[in-house]
């Protein structure tokens, strides 16, 4: 399938290949991130129900430090502002490949003379 196309082609080809793992790459760091912002919430949220002088641990690597309430809310507070960051730039850096991909697979799809079906993503004509 590859073997016909103009090195121009090829090398948008192989671009595009690139971008796809890029954005793959992104919507797992993304999607993880999402899972760590969800677990820091509902910490956040269980801490709020809980008497401020219970006794708390927090982990440290292999251990188990004793923590105070204010400690602790200040910590999961802090991680929840940096976790929303982190999903938002996710959210755009996904965005900009998407854009990408999208514009290069435009300019492929030029470059083949609009040679729809064969990147799979327009109608198939059979």
């Amino acid at each position: 399938m590859q073997g016909n196309l103009p090195p121009e082609a090829q090398e948008k080809l192989e671009e595009l290949q690139d971008l796809q793992e890029k954005a793959q790459t992104v919507a797992a760091q993304k999607q993880q991130a999402e899972t760590q912002l969800s677990e820091a919430e509902t910490a956040l949220d269980e801490l709020d129900e809980i008497d401020e002088d219970t006794v708390m641990y927090r982990e440290v690597g292999e251990l188990l430090v004793q923590t105070d309430y204010d400690e602790a809310a200040e910590d999961l507070e802090e991680k929840v502002d940096n976790l929303e960051i982190r999903v938002q730039s996710l959210e755009k850096q996904e965005t900009r490949v998407e854009d990408q991909f999208e514009e290069l697979q435009e300019e492929l799809q030029g470059m083949l003379g609009g040679a729809g079906g064969m990147m799979g993503g327009g109608p198939g004509g059979a």
